[in-house]
């Protein structure tokens, strides 16, 4: 019974253009329909006016769905920052939140300190997906676990590690 899960680029489906609400409300419905049980939304913006159409949709169709926070680095984006960006995508309707860290930044104790600080204002399952570009996916691995993560997204050894994730 292992469920399958895709990635969805909010207003953007699966592309880099904008697309009308009733084509991601469609495509979603199709998605579950043909089998996808979790659906992980994000925007590289993190504007959740972009995932909400796509999130409605997910949970109309009885579908979960993923909330996702990218994880960057910058003067403004701080925990304060990702626990508000969690918390907006849980009020609109997420059933987990994903910390995606597309590039591999996310150091081992900022994983730690992030995923406590979430655990604290949300109730929903917490995943760490990040990539192993700069080589210390593990290590953060090992640190969001200690805070509390429920899930770890990894890859089969021979295509883990570099630009993929962690191996199992």
């Amino acid at each position: 019974n292992t469920k399958l899960q895709m990635l969805l680029r909010g207003q953007n489906l699966l592309g880099y253009k904008h697309y009308p609400d009733d084509v991601v409300e469609y495509f979603v419905q199709k998605a579950i329909a043909n089998g996808m049980d979790i659906i992980r939304i994000f925007d590289a913006l993190n504007d959740p006016r972009n995932l909400e159409t796509a999130m409605r949709a997910c949970k109309k169709e009885g579908g979960h769905a993923q909330g996702t926070v990218c994880y960057t680095m910058s003067p403004v984006h701080d925990l304060g920052h990702f626990v508000s960006d969690a918390k907006n995508l849980v009020d609109i309707g997420a059933d987990s939140i994903c910390i995606k860290d597309m590039a591999g930044l996310l150091l081992p104790y900022d994983a730690y300190n992030l995923v406590k600080a979430l655990k604290e204002s949300i109730k929903v399952p917490i995943v760490i997906h990040s990539h192993y570009t700069s080589g210390v996916a593990s290590m953060s691995y090992m640190k969001a676990i200690e805070a509390g993560a429920d899930v770890v997204d990894c890859a089969i050894s021979p295509m883990a590690m570099g630009t993929s994730q962690p191996p199992t």
